[in-house]
């Protein structure tokens, strides 16, 4: 584990591996550094893979108020620290991030990778997201880490029983202490996302989405790459949103060769 300072003085704890081009991992909600792990072995062999923890989570520190451009700033901390520049690949609602990362740092940034960014255009599913931030706003207000969690994984189709199970497990300390982030994801990143600027992004970018995926994502994704100027679009067969590393390493190797 390293550390870098971000502008605010927030500590960002991450890991490294390999030799080459910067390649930074920018994960979704309620990860940790570990999750990207697999990937970061997989992708050592061409590039110097990092995996960050973002504010709030795990090792990394938090100071507050909480602002997307803090996050940009993070990754910027990185980036200065390690090289320069970098490619980026953002998974789920770090995709987002890394969207407003490329905009921000365009000179830094010299391509994403971006997988399943989970936007769901659809009237009644906005209307159920609304409904979601709303109550997740005011189970943080009262500290109420477990439930937000809860509230969370059942948005994303745990059942009940499974979180029963989980809430047995030692993993649950981690993830209710990592429940305020869940802000930081799903009420600001992904509440930013609709109104974000993306045709003027010109970095290199692939947009790709799981075959076995619901419908919105690949909806999403296709829509992404029409507005981004040098964009591609690419399906992983037989993916899921839990896109597993053995088969998105080597899109991603063979894109930024």
């Amino acid at each position: 584990m390293a550390k870098v300072t971000s502008r605010d003085g927030t500590t960002i704890t991450y890991d490294k591996k390999g030799q080459g081009p910067l390649f930074v991992l920018v994960l979704g909600a309620l990860n940790r550094r570990s999750q990207g792990k697999k990937l970061m072995e997989l992708l050592a062999g061409r590039f110097t893979v990092v995996s960050y923890e973002r504010r709030g989570r795990g090792d990394s520190t938090d100071i507050l108020p909480y602002s997307t451009d803090k996050e940009v700033e993070d990754i910027e901390a990185l980036i200065d620290e390690l090289g320069g520049s970098a490619y980026l690949y953002g998974h789920s609602s770090g995709c987002v991030l890394a969207l407003m990362a490329a905009k921000k740092l365009s000179g830094k940034v010299n391509g994403l990778a971006l997988y399943e960014l989970p936007y769901n255009a659809d009237p009644s599913a906005q209307k159920v997201s609304q409904a979601y931030r709303k109550e997740l706003a005011q189970l943080l207000s009262e500290d109420k880490r477990g439930d937000a969690v809860a509230l969370f994984v059942k948005s994303v189709g745990v059942t009940d029983k499974q979180i029963a199970a989980m809430e047995r497990l030692p993993m649950w300390k981690g993830l209710t202490a990592m429940a305020p982030t869940l802000a930081y994801d799903t009420i600001e990143l992904m509440g930013q996302y609709p109104a974000l600027d993306t045709k003027h992004i010109a970095a290199k970018t692939l947009v790709m989405y799981g075959g076995a995926s619901p419908v919105f994502m690949s909806d999403t994704a296709q829509k992404l790459s029409i507005t981004m100027p040098h964009a591609q679009l690419r399906p992983l067969d037989g993916q899921t949103h839990d896109v597993k590393a053995d088969a998105l390493a080597p899109v991603l190797a063979e894109f930024f060769d």
